[in-house]
């Protein structure tokens, strides 16, 4: 029998908000096969293997139903919930005793360290690596479905440990008009599979950015309603556009697909770090 359990992250209100996570208590003993079969049993955006690590708190794998990552945003603030969790009731081992709220994660991407106020965590992403796109800006504004003319500046790929094509757009109903066209939207990178995050900023005054993020999947593009990979990509963006300046944002996304969600961005002397609420919603066993 693998235990698991569903925790919804980045929840807003209520506990039906937020991108929901599968987070197996202990992977030991399945291999890569059944790692990606029970993800895709799953069929959420992501499914999380919790292993034992000699260098972090956990050592962590992350599945989407057709692909391992190296890296992703919510899977991490939601296993770490779990892992506290688990290290509290005694069934992981803390170092020197340790039950608190800090952590760190061992990833195809790094170390993660991932720290909790109550049921709001925040983790510390890795360093942004950034690269202008091999299209051309309007490539990218008709991949989806957008003028050329709504693009507030060049978008850039992004990645503080999983790329992903960030794009700026002049207003909030840009961002509500984006609509992926497969074809176009696959042909827009040949590295990895093609994610895009399109936002609009608001600026200093209100601290506000309304975003959505594309990706792709057997069938064609999906949304994804909360992507904190994406929103430690866009300090990377704040990081290479405004360079040494210090960024705070509250982050919307997920009101498309009916499940809005809060991210907490701030990006500080360089670092970048990205929050929200983490919510258990269940628990269950798989018997293979």
């Amino acid at each position: 029998m693998h235990s698991f359990r569903i925790v919804n992250v980045f929840a807003r209100e209520g506990r039906l908000t937020g991108n929901p996570l599968c987070v197996f208590e202990d992977g030991t003993g399945l291999d890569d096969a059944v790692m990606q079969a029970l993800a895709r049993q799953f069929n959420l955006s992501e499914t999380t293997f919790i292993l034992p690590s000699t260098k972090a708190t956990a050592r962590v794998r992350i599945f989407t139903p057709a692909y391992e990552m190296p890296f992703a945003g919510h899977p991490t603030l939601g296993t770490a919930h779990v892992v506290r969790a688990l290290r509290r009731a005694g069934s992981l081992a803390p170092p020197n005793g340790d039950t608190g709220d800090k952590v760190t994660l061992e990833m195809k991407a790094g170390v993660i360290p991932v720290a909790a106020a109550g049921d709001r965590w925040t983790l510390s992403a890795n360093p942004a690596k950034t690269r202008a796109p091999d299209v051309t800006r309007a490539d990218i504004a008709a991949a989806l479905s957008l003028e050329e003319a709504d693009l507030a500046s060049d978008p850039v790929w992004v990645s503080t440990g999983t790329e992903q094509l960030m794009v700026p757009v002049r207003s909030p109903a840009a961002v509500e008009r984006a609509r992926p066209d497969s074809t176009r939207f696959l042909g827009l990178g040949s590295v990895e599979p093609v994610k895009a995050y399109v936002f609009h900023d608001e600026g200093d005054a209100s601290r506000r950015v309304k975003a959505r993020f594309f990706f792709p999947t057997a069938t064609g593009v999906s949304e994804d309603p909360a992507t904190g990979s994406a929103c430690a990509n866009l300090g990377g963006w704040f990081a290479a556009t405004r360079p040494g300046a210090d960024v705070e944002r509250e982050v919307s996304q997920g009101e498309a697909v009916q499940r809005p969600s809060t991210l907490l961005l701030t990006v500080r002397g360089g670092s970048i770090r990205v929050g929200g609420s983490v919510i258990e919603l269940g628990r269950g066993t798989i018997d293979l």
